[in-house]
């Protein structure tokens, strides 16, 4: 049994990029540890109903309501679209993140489309340091992601939705669409049948963590081969 600490960058990120892996590892008996860093504050209500301090204390709601399944978020109520302006924002997030002992790290890949992600990429990692690996989710829509792991979520799907739903304030439906699409397109990159969702990954490429397998859970399975024998198919 592994502690997996995952820490998003806003209120939904974690249940968009990371949630199918966290579920298959809470299912196979790892400790789960959540962090979202900012307060999400600086986005928008769909329904136009909420601003500012108002707003974030929705969007920490919708979270609590999306992650509880997995385990309850520590919020750290940063600033939303700040992550890079103060390095004082790395003590908050390294003590956060030690606090729970992790085997393992995830986090958003350095080069994501936001600067909040690409920000706490990097304070991540630094808050991090030798202790343990830490992993990479996938961009949006895969943009610019090359997939070093492949981790089978079709089990968890339909729970992933339905975090992802819980965000009412986001008009969610788009990004559950969005991600079904990106999760069956990375499944159909390893061959599997129709019908299975993958989430993609890449650790940090540092010392002393060169192999992280064991840590995670296993990739999609493959279609069945059939191969041209003399008396047909086999």
């Amino acid at each position: 049994m592994a502690q997996i600490t995952a820490i998003g960058a806003h209120p939904d990120d974690i249940e968009l990029f990371m949630y199918g892996l966290l579920a298959a590892c809470k299912a196979r008996g790892d400790s789960l540890a959540l962090i979202v860093a900012t307060d999400g504050a600086a986005g928008h209500d769909a329904t136009g109903e909420a601003t500012g301090a108002t707003l974030a204390k929705k969007r920490a709601a919708e979270c609590k309501q999306a992650l509880t399944p997995l385990a309850t978020p520590e919020m750290l109520g940063l600033p939303d679209g700040r992550l890079g302006e103060e390095p004082a924002y790395i003590r908050n997030i390294g003590a956060a993140l030690l606090q729970s002992k992790p085997d393992l790290v995830v986090t958003h890949h350095p080069s994501d489309y936001h600067p909040d992600h690409r920000a706490l990429a990097k304070l991540v990692a630094d808050a991090v340091g030798f202790r343990c690996p830490v992993l990479y989710a996938d961009t949006l829509l895969g943009v610019g992601f090359t997939p070093q792991f492949y981790v089978d979520i079709t089990p968890y799907m339909a729970d992933k939705e339905k975090a992802i739903m819980a965000h009412t304030s986001q008009d969610p439906g788009r990004f559950v669409a969005a991600t079904r699409l990106h999760n069956r397109f990375r499944a159909a990159q390893m061959n599997a049948p129709d019908g299975h969702y993958a989430e993609c990954y890449r650790r940090a490429a540092r010392f002393p963590f060169a192999d992280i397998r064991a840590l995670l859970p296993p990739p999609p399975p493959l279609r069945p081969f059939y191969v041209l024998g003399s008396d047909g198919l086999i």
